[in-house]
């Protein structure tokens, strides 16, 4: 029942976010701008703020990580040798790979964390989600790079501008930090610590409303077969491999749920605009990240029964 009492809230926000945002009380001109406040301000000060206030060194597991960084790799080589055995088309391929493993960490992934484990929950996923980001997005780049059009192709000047970017993540900046203060125990004055508690208290329901506004199905017909491909990888595969070198290594399953809640999270929404700056298939990335955020309120529900069993 705690499951069914968590994940549906959740998606029901999501849902709420889709339906006003057909009424036009979402309109782009608000979407955009409120996704960069929830991206650049709201979610790191969250994140930061679950840092600090966790005994760090209890529940940091290098092990844990390693596993979970394995499992996003053998996803997105898995993603590759599929589009080579079916034959893809090359326009689409690098899209697909990049679609099938890059997960919604910070606003899909974090939430059900938090809403499903409280605060500690978050704290273990927001480290663990820190690390995972900068692998998701290498091999995102690696992928997309790959199967560029040739006036696509990335010059020298733009990977390092797109790895500077990456460093600058607010998302891995703010993991970072936190993980700082906590271990050298640094204290937050008051006001500090309250301005983050508000800040942070509006992250989860707008990104949650974000997500919902953001959601197309009008490419999902044309590319069916791809969608569906992508979203199993993303939904099933990825966190089945993880479940399943957690279990190998033997790792405790209550160690292991915040790491299969971010492995399960549906493709992130940053895919699209990654495929669209690296001349990728948008209508691919579009339609996989609807299908699978919708799929993921069903898989979620799955993959936190199987964690808790």
């Amino acid at each position: 029942m705690h499951i069914l009492t968590t994940i549906v809230p959740i998606f029901f926000v999501v849902v709420v976010g889709w339906g006003i945002q057909r009424r036009g009380f979402l309109p782009a001109a608000f979407v955009e701008p409120a996704n960069r406040l929830v991206y650049y301000v709201a979610i790191p000060a969250m994140m930061f703020q679950a840092i600090i206030k966790s005994d760090l060194t209890a529940w940091f597991h290098p092990g844990l990580i390693l596993l979970t960084l394995l499992a996003a790799v053998i996803t997105y080589a898995a993603a590759w040798l599929i589009c080579i055995a079916t034959r893809i088309p090359r326009s689409a391929t690098g899209t697909f790979i990049q679609v099938s493993g890059h997960g919604n960490l910070g606003y899909i992934g974090l939430a059900v964390a938090f809403y499903y484990m409280g605060s500690e929950g978050l704290a273990h996923a927001s480290v663990i989600a820190g690390f995972l980001m900068i692998l998701q997005n290498i091999l995102s780049i690696v992928a997309l790079q790959a199967y560029a059009p040739q006036n696509g192709t990335l010059r020298q000047g733009s990977l390092h501008q797109m790895a500077f970017k990456l460093l600058r993540n607010p998302v891995i900046v703010s993991v970072l930090a936190g993980m700082a203060f906590s271990i050298l125990a640094i204290p937050l004055p008051v006001v500090i610590s309250r301005t983050l508690t508000i800040l942070s208290g509006m992250a989860l329901p707008m990104a949650l409303l974000v997500i919902g506004a953001s959601l197309s199905f009008q490419h999902m017909k044309a590319q069916v077969l791809m969608v569906v491909g992508a979203t199993a990888i993303k939904l099933l595969f990825l966190p089945g491999v993880g479940w399943l070198l957690f279990y190998i290594f033997g790792l405790a399953g209550s160690d292991t749920l915040p790491a299969l809640i971010l492995l399960a999270s549906p493709t992130a929404t940053i895919t699209y605009i990654m495929s669209r700056e690296m001349q990728g298939d948008t209508d691919l990335a579009s339609a996989t990240i609807s299908a699978s955020t919708l799929a993921s309120a069903l898989t979620y529900i799955a993959w936190l029964q199987v964690g808790t069993g």
